[in-house]
């Protein structure tokens, strides 16, 4: 069966919290949100895997998929559904040993290239990024607008994940390019009432995915 994300694919990033890494949690509940990242680049791996799993004990308990960013030893071990590399971390499948067959692992690509790789890989999904520019990152790679997006669509039926810049008013067009599922960050993070936004966001995507489809794609 082809592996199916919820539209919105929300990222949490210590950096921006400004209420616990719980109550952020909770509240992406509450708004729906049924994918969850989280990103912490600054915190010791004790700190990170105590985090972890923290959050993944609320999005067990909620239905919520959740992915850490970069540590394949800290998803395994703090019980998420996965982990999401990029470029300079493991590969997908020094990632996958870890993980195992069971979890999500989802890769971050910049260009046709590295693309074709992720696509020819054990990656359930290709996130594809910088779709515009994007201040959530020291030093953001180089913005690929709708045109990788569109180019990639045809390679593979693994889910794409567009990243980087995606605000409110440009979702539906994101999708309409290609991608399967948004990933957002600053946009929900830093808006005054977060789960109002995230709750927008899915109004205009559309829900979380069909029951049934949840789970490691072969």
């Amino acid at each position: 069966m082809r592996l199916v994300l919820p539209r919105l694919y929300v990222i949490l990033d210590a950096g921006l919290l400004t209420t616990s890494h719980l109550a952020f949690t909770e509240e992406m509940a509450r708004a729906g949100v049924r994918l969850l990242q989280y990103r912490n680049k600054a915190a010791s791996s004790a700190t990170l895997l105590r985090n972890s799993q923290q959050i993944a004990e609320i999005c067990a308990a909620k239905g919520i998929t959740f992915v850490v960013n970069d540590r394949a030893d800290v998803a395994l071990l703090a019980g998420a559904d996965g982990v999401h590399v990029g470029q300079d971390d493991l590969p997908v499948e020094h990632a996958r040993k870890v993980v195992g067959s069971s979890k999500y692992v989802g890769i971050s690509t910049h260009n046709s290239e590295q693309f074709q790789r992720a696509a020819g890989s054990s990656a359930d999904y290709i996130a594809v990024g910088p779709i515009f520019s994007t201040t959530s990152k020291e030093n953001p790679d180089t913005v690929v607008g709708f045109e990788l997006l569109r180019q990639v669509r045809a390679l593979t039926k693994k889910p794409i994940v567009a990243i980087g810049g995606i605000t409110l008013d440009r979702a539906a067009q994101v999708i309409e390019a290609g991608a399967d599922c948004v990933a957002v960050l600053s946009d929900i993070m830093k808006a005054a009432d977060p789960s109002k936004r995230a709750r927008q966001y899915l109004e205009i995507l559309g829900p979380a995915e069909p029951e049934g489809n949840r789970g490691h794609q072969e």
